[in-house]
């Protein structure tokens, strides 16, 4: 019997009236905030805080700043407060945000496509030095990061990067974030596609537009013509990766929905080829997408990667071209395997003018404002103007003429920065860490430092390629889950029953085509302290066990737990 007004017991049953209120999606019509982040973007665009922290916050000092701003959208000028000194990563989790705020903030510099000239560079290394204690690490996101920055002084930063073409604007927040570029985009030999000019007019657009500052949460774009895959493209929102179409010629293959963190999820492709010209649009409507139907209802789930997870790569394409550029997209080719394993242009290269490029590594991204200077002028010194950093923590000089390459080479390594690397020099990586992060555990950096020192004087002779990176909490900001020795930081117990800093650890993680999730070895876990006989001992296994052409993570996909633990 069909079901009826007259009768409804025939009715199929209804289900219980709930609370459930959506994802929060405007494109369906969710515009309420469902949370306190949504709240205060809906009260005030976090672009129009700069003009408080001019105007009052720099004025009347770090106590006169309201909560939402200092918490919220002063992430829209690259501001976040550092971690107070002293608190132990057993109370990360436990204190209230005002607890752990140090009256100190980082500071992000946002450098899209890793461009810098030598005269950007040497403000940089000044700003440091005269308002950063010093510090001015390089970012897996080709960014510089100033720590112990007071709020008293931002404006005077700001005039001065923004004096060189250099801003933090939209650098933290939720936002388009720091555009990726190939470090060698333009000057490579084996380059596809140049994607300078849509990186400089994808800036031009969007950063700073009104109309995208207020996304579901943050989003990460790429653009490389290398070959080579530079720029991680697997775990951006947006990547535009250089193709070669067999009719149209040179341009971009699409991918959306990568990201890390605690719910990892590769990118995929659309399966369509874009023309250089093209990419700007195409950007607008995947942000588009993103912002009018990205889940805003929980923190949680409020990136990309997980609208595009559950509409498939299809539905999403076609919402694309339907409802956003209103036409259809070419298909087009995938990229190919990239003929080398290092992808961070280590090294001396020539360039596609006959010139060279020099790149080089300090340990773990870590540097300083006067190192930054002295590069500056070392660049200079040897008839460069032009430098570049890259998405592995590194750094390039361009331009480099060849009776001149040995000199730079010879400066470069007596300021400790590595031209030659070891592998654990080359492929070490760690983010921020207890020192300054509020949301760390464990110490990274100095770890990172040590363990590379470590495995050098142990093991001289290794040359494989390897990935070790290093992670203060389960955020992956130094990609845990796709390196080959992956260090997640937590506090584990010793021998002795001790809580103590420690790591879990993911094995035989990859990006590249064939990219992929590291292996979790079930209880594998290791203290700080003992991190380096580990490693060793891991790495000694591989090379007795591994046959001949065998990579790490190959290794570690058929080796028995006895052997990585």
């Amino acid at each position: 019997m069909a079901a009826t007004p007259e009768n409804p017991a025939s009715a199929t049953p209804r289900r219980k009236p709930g609370r459930h209120r959506g994802e929060g999606q405007w494109a369906v019509g969710h515009f309420t905030p469902l949370n306190g982040n949504e709240q205060f973007k809906k009260d005030d665009d976090g672009l129009n805080v700069r003009t408080r922290i001019e105007t009052i916050y720099s004025k009347r000092g770090f106590d006169s700043i309201d909560p939402n701003d200092l918490r919220g959208r002063m992430r829209w000028w690259g501001l976040y407060t550092q971690r107070r000194q002293g608190i132990d990563g057993g109370k990360t989790a436990i204190l209230e945000p005002e607890e752990l705020d140090d009256e100190y903030f980082m500071l992000r510099v946002r450098v899209d496509g890793g461009r810098l000239t030598t005269e950007q560079l040497r403000v940089i290394g000044e700003i440091s030095q005269e308002f950063a204690r010093g510090t001015a690490d390089l970012t897996d996101r080709q960014n510089i990061q100033y720590h112990w920055i007071r709020i008293e002084d931002v404006p005077e930063i700001w005039n001065r990067l923004e004096a060189v073409g250099l801003s933090t604007t939209e650098a933290c927040g939720d936002t388009p974030r720091v555009i990726l570029g190939s470090p060698v985009a333009g000057i490579a030999a084996d380059e596809i596609i140049d994607g300078t000019p849509a990186i400089d007019e994808i800036h031009r657009r969007f950063i700073g537009n009104p109309a995208f500052s207020n996304l579901p949460r943050k989003f990460k774009t790429a653009v490389s013509g290398s070959p080579q895959l530079d720029v991680a493209h697997e775990i951006n929102d947006i990547a535009f990766v250089g193709v070669e179409h067999p009719e149209h010629g040179p341009g971009f293959d699409v991918w959306v929905g990568g990201g890390l963190s605690t719910n990892p999820k590769l990118g995929v492709r659309l399966g369509t080829w874009v023309p250089l010209d093209e990419v700007p649009d195409v950007f607008e409507g995947v942000i588009s997408i993103f912002r009018d139907y990205g889940y805003r209802r929980l923190r949680t789930r409020a990136r990309l990667k997980f609208l595009v997870a559950d509409w498939g790569p299809e539905k999403f394409r076609q919402v694309l071209q339907d409802e956003y550029l209103k036409r259809e997209l070419l298909d087009g080719p995938a990229p190919e395997q990239p003929k080398d394993v290092w992808r961070d242009h280590l090294g001396v290269h020539r360039q596609n003018d006959g010139r060279f490029y020099v790149g080089f590594a300090p340990r773990v991204g870590r540097v300083d404002g006067a190192t930054l200077s002295k590069i500056a002028e070392l660049a200079e010194t040897h008839g460069s103007s032009r430098l570049r950093t890259t998405a592995e923590q590194k750094l390039i000089v361009l331009d480099v003429a060849e009776d001149r390459v040995d000199s730079l080479v010879s400066g470069l390594e007596a300021l400790g920065l590595k031209v030659n690397a070891s592998p654990f020099r080359r492929g070490t990586m760690a983010c921020t860490g207890i020192e300054f992060c509020k949301l760390a555990i464990v110490e990274t950096k100095a770890r990172g430092a040590s363990l590379i020192d470590e495995l050098e004087r142990r093991i001289p002779e290794f040359d494989e390629p390897i990935t070790i990176n290093i992670n203060g909490c389960p955020n992956s900001c130094a990609r845990i889950q796709v390196a080959d020795i992956g260090l997640k930081g937590q506090l584990v117990l010793d021998s002795e029953g001790n809580q103590v800093e420690g790591f879990q650890v993911h094995l035989g993680g990859a990006l590249g085509l064939e990219a992929g999730f590291g292996r979790k070895v079930r209880g594998l876990k290791v203290t700080s302290a003992e991190l380096p006989d580990y490693v060793e001992r891991v790495l000694t296994r591989f090379q007795a066990e591994r046959t001949e052409g065998e990579r790490f993570a190959a290794w570690t996909a058929r080796a028995s737990e006895e052997a990585l633990s």
